[in-house]
Parts: structure tokens; C-alpha cells; sequence
């Protein structure tokens, strides 16, 4: 089946393009994006899914998602993830969340456990709360989005191996199309929340991929996090920093895969006859 993109209305009140990508009658495999990113993000992975229906959302506020003042709180976010689903008429769902897009799919394991099938943390946090380092330059912000400031925020987050030149062009193109308003209020959002993991419990299978060389998050929240999944594992990959999805997407589709499919009892696809 072709890809395409369809334009979701949520209960919560506003509209975005989702990609749906994959066989009709495949495990559903719902992608959620980073903070300041879009499903677009997900363009190298997403082909290296196979065998999976995979939806891919903008989320509230990013890419070409709408773009309200308020909604932002991470319990609002998990819940139009929800919704997504909902519109979708998906019951349930695997979750792969890249980064802070982790956190919302932690909040959504929480509060709708039904909903979640398994979970595949890619380079996440534990725990948001309190300020960010960045959150004096965010607070800063007035629109329209200087390109320059974008492109110089990339460098919060090294780089390990190398990263295709279009698809960082295109992160920028992310930043540039989010208004201040919401750059703030994401990240307010996830700063003022409660962990997940401290309001509630994670019962869904986790697969923890973490950047041994992360030098955005704590070392060794990956194990405190994994400590608090009861049943969850983590896979380190040495040699890479916080961006895991933008390093190694192949590794994360391989891993995410082999998981996913364990889950159902099934062989990896090189296992099959």
C-alpha cells in the first residue's frame, strides 16, 4: 500500500496530518516526534518497518499540526495521542516515542494502559521536570522564528555519526514553521509535569534503546528508568549520543522490530523461511 496522509479531527478539539504507512490488516505501530520536530523525523525509519501498519501524527502545535495557544500540558498531550488513536479507530497500538516524544508515550502507557501493546523508548527521559538548560534562549523567543536560531540549536545535541544534510534541513524547516508560542509551551509542558513513571505505573512490554554518549540526560537514568518498567530491557548503543533515531535509524528499526515481533511470537524477518 501507497503511503498517505490524512487529516485527523480529534475530540480534543483541533486537526492533524497523520501518515499512515503499511498493510491495512498489519500490527499497528504508532510513531510520536520529539518536541520541535514532525513526523517527518520518522522518514528514514519508517520504510525499514516492515510489516506493520505504521501511523505517523504531527502533534499539536508542530509540522502541519494545528496550532492553538493552550493544550500543551504533557496530560494533554498524551491525551490527544489518544485521540489519535481514537480517530484512527485503532484500539490499540505498539508506541515508539523518539526523545520527549518518549515521554508523552510514558504518560500514555500511564493513563490509558488499554490502549498501549508495547513501547519502545528511543533516547528518552525519565524524568522533564524542573528548567532546562535551553529554557532562557526558548523563553526568548518572538516570532517569526529566526532560521539562524534553529540551525544554531541543532548544536544542543551532538552528533556522533553522520546525518544526511537534507534531513537536517528538514528539522529546521520544523523549527522555522513552530510558532514561539508554542516552542514555549511545549516545553513548559513537559518541564511542569510529573514524571510518568512517579504518577503512575507502566504496565505495556518497554524496550529502552539509550546513546551511551548522551550528553543531554543523566547517566544512568536509562537503568532507573528501566528499574521502574517492571519486565523492561535496555540496549545501549556505545557509540551514539542523545539523538538516537537521527544516528542509527536502522539499528532502532531492527531492534524495534525484533521486539515487536517477539512480543506476537513471531521470527524476525531473516528468521523466516
Amino acid at each position: 500500500m501507497e503511503p498517505e496522509v490524512r487529516d485527523l479531527r480529534l475530540r480534543t478539539g483541533i486537526t492533524v496530518p497523520c501518515l499512515v504507512h503499511g498493510e491495512a490488516d498489519a500490527p499497528p505501530v504508532l510513531l510520536l516526534h520529539p518536541w520541535g520536530e514532525s513526523r517527518r523525523t520518522f522518514d528514514r525509519l519508517i520504510p525499514l518497518l516492515t510489516g506493520f501498519r505504521v501511523y505517523a501524527p504531527d502533534l499539536r502545535g508542530q509540522g502541519e499540526a494545528d496550532k492553538p495557544r493552550d493544550g500543551y500540558s504533557l496530560a494533554e498531550q498524551a491525551d490527544d495521542a489518544a485521540a489519535i488513536l481514537d480517530a484512527l479507530d485503532v484500539t490499540r497500538a505498539s508506541v515508539v516515542g523518539s526523545s520527549s516524544g518518549g515521554y508523552v508515550a510514558q504518560q500514555l502507557a500511564v493513563v490509558h494502559p488499554e490502549k498501549v501493546a508495547a513501547l519502545v523508548l528511543v533516547g528518552t527521559p525519565m524524568s522533564l521536570h524542573g528548567r532546562a538548560p535551553f529554557a532562557d534562549e526558548v523563553d526568548a523567543l518572538t516570532d517569526p522564528i529566526d532560521e539562524a536560531w534553529v540551525r544554531d540549536s541543532l548544536s544542543w545535541f551532538r552528533l556522533l555519526h553522520d546525518v544526511p544534510q537534507w534531513f537536517l534541513e528538514d528539522r529546521v524547516r520544523d523549527g522555522v514553521r513552530m510558532p514561539a508560542h508554542v516552542w514555549k509551551a511545549v516545553l513548559d509542558g513537559l518541564a511542569a509535569a510529573v514524571p510518568p513513571t512517579e504518577a503512575g505505573t507502566i504496565t505495556a512490554p518497554t524496550l529502552i534503546l539509550w546513546g551511551g554518549e548522551d550528553n543531554l540526560l543523566p547517566p544512568g537514568d536509562q537503568d532507573k528508568l528501566a528499574a521502574r518498567i517492571a519486565g523492561s530491557s535496555v540496549k545501549t548503543y556505545p557509540d551514539v549520543a542523545h539523538l538516537v533515531l537521527w544516528e542509527c535509524p536502522e539499528q532502532v528499526a531492527e531492534d524495534a522490530t525484533t521486539f515487536f515481533r517477539s512480543l506476537a511470537g513471531l521470527p524476525r524477518p531473516s528468521d523466516a523461511p
